[in-house]
């Protein structure tokens, strides 16, 4: 019987076989792990995913949202009581082509792979397994960008604007015509609004929690920054201020829960409201992000007299082309403004007109006044949805 003693990092470890052959062959390979850095030690690769994940997490620094995020993936998978050491390439993929089968989204399933990857990757760092099983596994194709993005018209900005309860348009305006996102509009306060100066200084974000409550952070990382407004919007939100006023200590612009902003949760059936009303579908609040968001970017379509702002702004973080309905492209945001707010207000028209006149005529649904009140020569007709 042959006998091979192998030296690691961490102790020595013997083996018994019947050929010698066999413990050269065993003790190569061992070798090998230990000069390419790759040896991971078989009692530490016996611990399953679940039980290495809850070990590892808790030693994370991680925002809230990606605690919740993380859970949630881990919690996903279908081998949390396989041992480390036991993966295979072939798991991963079954994973994969499991989620796809169940109608996620591409884009679900990589945030999904991504942080299972990250678990893995971690437990190659710890030595618990020598390589990471989920590497060069394949994913499903995700559409372009350009070509999954629906970038609303200025018609249907000026119908969402006018379709939204008393207090949302301005939500759904500084979305459309500052690029903000949900969470970043939510957490807008009157201190931030540069009124004199036309700016918007976007300094946080709020999130919802368990049980209701809100979480106020920081924006997303890097996204910290100074949005230029047309003159359009601050006047549109000076009217939003004096008509509604502000919210708590903090003067919040939007009303959540008692003296607190709101999150996503009711911005979400806000948003679903208001679609229904303007007889809208397949427009995402957060769509209106790319409105004028590209454009905006350029110094040069600043629409305040100031120059000096121009070499201080923040370039954005998105390229996605973005429709300039035939303008210039540095004169594009302001124009889209302009008409977005003009169809706006003659919507508004319309159905206090039709509400103080005549009431023998027939009740007509808030959708179908906006239509009839969209400028056709100048602004195009909405289709019937």
């Amino acid at each position: 019987m042959a006998r091979a003693t192998a030296t690691r990092p961490d102790t020595e470890h013997t083996r018994h076989f019947d050929r010698k052959v066999d413990a050269q062959q065993w003790l190569d390979q061992v070798t090998a792990t230990v000069v390419t850095g790759t040896y991971a030690d078989p009692k530490a690769g016996q611990i399953t995913f679940a039980a290495f994940f809850g070990e590892w997490s808790v030693r994370q620094v991680w925002a809230p949202g990606t605690v919740l995020a993380m859970s949630l993936a881990a919690r996903s998978v279908p081998f949390g009581d396989k041992a480390m050491r036991q993966f295979r390439r072939s798991d991963v993929e079954v994973w994969i082509k499991s989620m796809g089968a169940a109608g996620l989204a591409p884009g679900t399933i990589k945030t999904r792979y991504v942080n299972v990857r990250s678990v893995f990757r971690a437990a190659v760092r710890d030595r618990v397994i020598g390589t990471d099983p989920t590497d060069t596994v394949r994913l499903p194709r995700r559409r372009r960008a350009d070509a999954a993005m629906s970038i609303p018209t200025p018609a249907d900005v000026g119908l969402l604007m006018t379709a939204a309860d008393d207090g949302f348009g301005a939500f759904v305006a500084m979305c459309a015509f500052a690029g903000l996102r949900l969470a970043e509009a939510a957490a807008v306060q009157l201190g931030d609004v540069d009124f004199v100066g036309a700016a918007l200084a976007v300094t946080r974000q709020v999130q919802g929690v368990n049980g209701g409550a809100i979480n106020v952070r920081a924006p997303k990382y890097g996204s910290e920054r100074v949005v230029y407004l047309a003159n359009g919007l601050v006047d549109l939100l000076a009217q939003h201020v004096a008509d509604f006023g502000t919210i708590g200590d903090e003067q919040w612009l939007f009303t959540g829960e008692g003296d607190q902003p709101p999150h996503q949760n009711p911005v979400g059936y806000w948003w679903r409201k208001t679609l229904r009303v303007a007889g809208l579908s397949d427009i995402k609040l957060h769509d209106l992000r790319h409105f004028t968001h590209p454009a905006s970017s350029q110094p040069a379509a600043t629409s305040s007299p100031s120059n000096a702002r121009s070499a201080t702004r923040t370039p954005p973080r998105h390229s996605t082309p973005m429709p300039t309905c035939g303008l210039p492209r540095r004169t594009a945001p302001a124009r889209l403004h302009s008409q977005s707010l003009t169809l706006h207000w003659a919507i508004r028209f319309a159905i206090t007109t039709r509400r103080s006149g005549s009431t023998s005529e027939p009740a007509k649904s808030r959708a179908s006044l906006h239509r009839e009140a969209l400028p056709p020569c100048k602004l195009g007709v909405i289709p019937a949805h």
